[in-house]
C-alpha cells in the first residue's frame, strides 16, 4: 500500500517556478504507519496510471482552475482500486461536486494539516468518512513541509508560508471567505527553521506564500485607537510585532538569499515596514493593483486603493524603499473601456513596476462576484452544451468560453485581444531590458530577461486569455525556457548551515519590538561551520 499526493495540472513544463507547498505539508501530515508518500506534481510531468495499485490512497488537491483535471485523476485512481481523497479550496466550496464528479471516497474541507492524517488512518482501516472538517487551525498548528521528499533540481523557488487569512474583502477574491479575515500567524522561529532547511538544500530564492504578508495596516491601528478599542489594538500590535521580528531574523540569513511575497497597496504608506522588508532581503512582492481608475476600484470593492498619478507615485514608493512590485491588474470590469488597456500599461510602465500580470475578469467560486453572478444566472442560465456557465470549470478547455460574464460595451474576443496586446507591450524585449537595469550585474540582467519571458509564456501564453494554437506553442517555448532559467537560480547547497538557538523565555520578553521599545531577544547568529 502506498500514499500518493497529486497536484493536478494540464500544463507540464518539466521544471516549475515555485514548489506547490501543500504537497510537502500534507506529506508531513501523513501518518508514519502509511510510510513516506509518493509526490506527483503534474506541473512537472503527469501521473503514470500504472503506479496506482489497489488499496493505495490517493490525495488530490483542487482549486477551480485544475478541478476538471483533478477529477480525471480521481476517476482513474478509483478505477484502479485506490481510495480517493480530495482537498483544497474548490473541494472546500463544493464537496458534493467532488464526490460526484471526482468519484471521491472522502473530502477534506478547510485546512488539511490535521484532518488529512485522520483521513489516511481511516482509509487504512477501510472505513473513511465522507467529509472531514479541517476548519481553520491556529498558526501554532501549521506544519513544516517535508522538503526531504522534494527533488531540488525540479524547482527554481521554494515556498514557505508564514500566515493564513486576509482582513480585506475584495469582491473577486475568495481568500477572506475560505481562510478567514483573522490572520493566523506562525511563530517566526518555526518559519526561520524551515527556511534554513531549504538553504541547506541549495535554495536561495524563497516565496513567502502568504495570503497577505502585510496583515495590519497603519489605518487599522489608527482606527482601533480612535475607537478606543484596547483589546483590538493589542491584538493588531502583537501581529505587527511578530511580522517585524520575522523580518529581523530573515535579515540574519546568508546574504545571497532572496524572498518574494504578496502584500496590499496599503504597505506603500508604511515606509517602516518597507524598510524592514528591504533589510530582510524581501526584494519583491505581488501587489494587487487591479484597476487604475476610481470606478474600476469601486467595482471590485477596493476603493481604498489609489488611482491615477497617486497610484503611480505609491507604486514608486515600493521601489524607492527596495521592494520590487509584481503588479496584478484585472481587465473586463464593467467600467472598462477600450482606452482602459492603454491607460493601464502606460501607468504600469510609468510607475516602474518590475513585473506585471494582466488577467481577465473571472468570477471565482466563494467570491462576492461569483455569488452575484450566480443569482443573475438563476432565472435564465446560459448553457455550454449541457453545462451551465456558472460551472465553467466543468466545461472542457477546448470549448470553454474565454470570458463568462458579458461586458456592457466590449465582446469577450475584443477584451481577450486587447489583454494579449498589453502583455506583449509590457514584456517586449526593449521594455524588459530597461527594467533589468535594477539588477546588479550583466549575468543578473540576462537572468531577469529570461525570467520575464518565462513568466510571460507561462501565465499569458498558456492562460485563459489565449487561444488553443497559441497555448500549445507557448507551452513548448515555456518548457524550454524553464529548463534554461533553472540553471540561473541554482545555488550551491549549504548542508553545514546552522540555524539560531531559540531561547523561548527571551522570546516572550521581546514582544515590544516596534511597539515603542527594542526587542530584548538576542538569538544566536547564523553561522557556517566548515566541513571536516
Amino acid at each position: 500500500m502506498s500514499v500518493h499526493l497529486v497536484n493536478p495540472s494540464d500544463n507540464s513544463f518539466g521544471t516549475a517556478v515555485i514548489t506547490p507547498r501543500w504537497l510537502f505539508v500534507l506529506a508531513a501530515a501523513t501518518p508514519q504507519a502509511a510510510g513516506d508518500p509518493i509526490l506527483v506534481d503534474e506541473s512537472l510531468e503527469q501521473i503514470v496510471p500504472e503506479t496506482i495499485q489497489p488499496g493505495d490512497i490517493v490525495g488530490i488537491s483542487v482549486h477551480t482552475g485544475n478541478a476538471l483535471r483533478g477529477y480525471a485523476v480521481g476517476r482513474m485512481a478509483r478505477s484502479r482500486g485506490a481510495w480517493v481523497v480530495y482537498g483544497g479550496i474548490h473541494a472546500t466550496l463544493f464537496p458534493e461536486e467532488v464526490i460526484e464528479c471526482g468519484e471521491a471516497h472522502a473530502v477534506v474541507t478547510g485546512d488539511g494539516d490535521v484532518a488529512w492524517g485522520k483521513a489516511v488512518t481511516d482509509c487504512l482501516a477501510g472505513k473513511p468518512e465522507r467529509i472531514y472538517e479541517g476548519g481553520r487551525i491556529e498558526g501554532g498548528q501549521f506544519l513544516e513541509a517535508r522538503w526531504d521528499l522534494m527533488d531540488p533540481e525540479k524547482y527554481m523557488w521554494a515556498s514557505v508560508q508564514t500566515i493564513r487569512g486576509c482582513p480585506k474583502h475584495c469582491s473577486f477574491c475568495s481568500v477572506w471567505r475560505t481562510d478567514g479575515q483573522k490572520p493566523r500567524q506562525r511563530k517566526f522561529q518555526s518559519v526561520v527553521d524551515e527556511i534554513v532547511t531549504l538553504r541547506r538544500l541549495g535554495f536561495r530564492f524563497i516565496a513567502l506564500a502568504d495570503d497577505n504578508f502585510y496583515p495590519v495596516s497603519l489605518t487599522d491601528l489608527r482606527l482601533a485607537r480612535e475607537q478606543n478599542n484596547t483589546a483590538k489594538l493589542e491584538e493588531l500590535t502583537n501581529i505587527r510585532n511578530e511580522r517585524f521580528q520575522l523580518m529581523e531574523e530573515l535579515a540574519k540569513l546568508p546574504r545571497d538569499m532572496v524572498f518574494f511575497t504578496q502584500i496590499t497597496m496599503e504597505a506603500g504608506e508604511d515606509t517602516n515596514f518597507l524598510d524592514a522588508m528591504k533589510k530582510a532581503n524581501i526584494k519583491g512582492a505581488l501587489v494587487g493593483v487591479e484597476a487604475v481608475t476610481p470606478e474600476g476600484l469601486k467595482a471590485v470593492y477596493k476603493d481604498w486603493n489609489l488611482s491615477g498619478d497617486a497610484l503611480a507615485k505609491q507604486l514608486q514608493t515600493f521601489k524607492e524603499h527596495g521592494v520590487h512590485v509584481l503588479g496584478s491588474f484585472i481587465f473586463g470590469l464593467p467600467t472598462d473601456r477600450p482606452s482602459t488597456f492603454d491607460a493601464t500599461v502606460d501607468m504600469a510602465l510609468k510607475a516602474g513596476i518590475t513585473f506585471a500580470q494582466f488577467v481577465m475578469m473571472t468570477p471565482f467560486p466563494g467570491t462576492v462576484d461569483f455569488t452575484r453572478w450566480e443569482k443573475e444566472q438563476a432565472a435564465n442560465p446560459t448553457m455550454v452544451g449541457d453545462i451551465p456557465i456558472t460551472r465553467y470549470w466543468m466545461i472542457p478547455t477546448e470549448v470553454r468560453p474565454k470570458m463568462f460574464t458579458p461586458h456592457p460595451t466590449m465582446s469577450s474576443d475584443e477584451i481577450r485581444e486587447r489583454t494579449q496586446k498589453v502583455w506583449d507591450r509590457f514584456y517586449n524585449w526593449s521594455a524588459i531590458w530597461q527594467r533589468s537595469a535594477c539588477t546588479p550585474s550583466l549575468k543578473s540582467r540576462v537572468a531577469f530577461m529570461f525570467l520575464s519571458k518565462l513568466y510571460r509564456q507561462m501565465y499569458a501564453g498558456t492562460g485563459i486569455s489565449t487561444d488553443s494554437a497559441r497555448r500549445k506553442k507557448s507551452k513548448a517555448w515555456a518548457r524550454w525556457t524553464a529548463h534554461q532559467c533553472k540553471k540561473l537560480f541554482q545555488a550551491k547547497p549549504m548542508p553545514e548551515l546552522q540555524g539560531p538557538k531559540w531561547d523561548m523565555g527571551l522570546q516572550a520578553l521581546g514582544q515590544t519590538a516596534f511597539a515603542g521599545g527594542d526587542s530584548t531577544e538576542t538569538p544566536g547568529p547564523f553561522v557556517v561551520i566548515p566541513k571536516n
